[in-house]
């Protein structure tokens, strides 16, 4: 019912997934009603986590403001909004969040490392109230619809024999969140990889930080961490993306063959129209329903 924040700074040092250098990262505690806000200290320029903010969303979620860009930042994002947090700087001495191993396990163990403080202020919702739907001409569809819980449902589709058709169903709670999503991790095609590399991405790219599959099979030798560890990791970058929304969201989230581009649609389409959605205050609304 209250804002969070973590208890002190925390500090790592990992490989950015698309330039391959190094990244020092430090998580860092706000006072209430400050936000989520990313500082590249090396440019001494600060970006809001505000949908404003997004300038692409093609390979990862990339915020830029004054020519300065952070990307990847989906991973950290999905744990930061899974634990609660709502206050919070992250500072960077480069232009991607570290991969660490792909998933956002390693994340969630920084913030417990950390520390989550309650603060003064009352936490604040956004309650999703008429259904808002982002589709595309072949099939892809994204959506948000009214519910008092916090749910996400993701359906993926690909033409693979390791991945095939996978669906997921994920009833918030963080317990849960921890023990099936934050672990599963990002996944790439073998060919997809080559080309990145050969146009300067994906350069931090391996078997330790991502799923790697070729035409007929997956080439990790340790194998998956779920089943269905691909359409659960949707599921991760879903959370990430809808962070964007600044407040914890109440409502269903529902996805076919999603992506962060459709993400990104559909958190500017909510806010289009006022009618699509409340603010709540938590402590206000818990104090009404008893």
């Amino acid at each position: 019912m209250k804002q969070r924040t973590i208890k002190s700074d925390i500090e790592i040092v990992g490989i950015g997934l698309h330039k391959g250098v190094p990244v020092r990262m430090r998580l860092e505690p706000l006072p209430s009603n400050s936000g989520i806000v990313i500082y590249r200290s090396d440019a001494a320029v600060t970006i809001p986590l505000k949908k404003e903010y997004v300038v692409d969303t093609k390979m990862a979620t990339v915020l830029g403001k004054d020519g300065v860009v952070v990307s990847t930042i989906e991973h950290l994002l999905s744990a930061i909004y899974a634990y609660g947090i709502d206050n919070l700087r992250v500072v960077l001495d480069n232009d991607e969040i570290p991969i660490l191993d792909g998933s956002a396990s390693g994340y969630c163990m920084l913030i417990e490392e950390a520390g989550i403080q309650e603060q003064e202020e009352s936490k604040k919702a956004i309650k999703i109230k008429k259904e808002v739907v982002v589709t595309t001409e072949d099939g892809k569809r994204v959506s948000l619809k009214p519910s008092n819980r916090i749910v996400y449902d993701f359906e993926i589709k690909f033409n693979h024999p390791a991945i095939g058709q996978q669906k997921f169903h994920f009833d918030y709670s963080i317990e849960e969140y921890k023990e099936s999503i934050a672990k599963a991790r990002t996944f790439g095609f073998l060919h997809e990889v080559q080309y990145l590399r050969s146009i300067g991405l994906a350069l931090g790219g391996s078997m330790e930080n991502a799923i790697v599959l070729d035409e007929t099979k997956i080439l990790n030798p340790e194998g998956l961490r779920y089943e269905d560890e691909f359409v659960r990791h949707k599921i991760l970058d879903a959370i990430g993306d809808m962070a964007l929304l600044e407040y914890t969201m109440i409502g269903e989230y529902e996805a076919v063959a999603g992506s962060h581009h459709l993400n990104h649609l559909l958190t500017k389409k909510l806010y289009e129209d006022k009618d699509n959605y409340e603010i709540i205050d938590l402590e206000e609304a818990s104090s009404e329903a008893e």
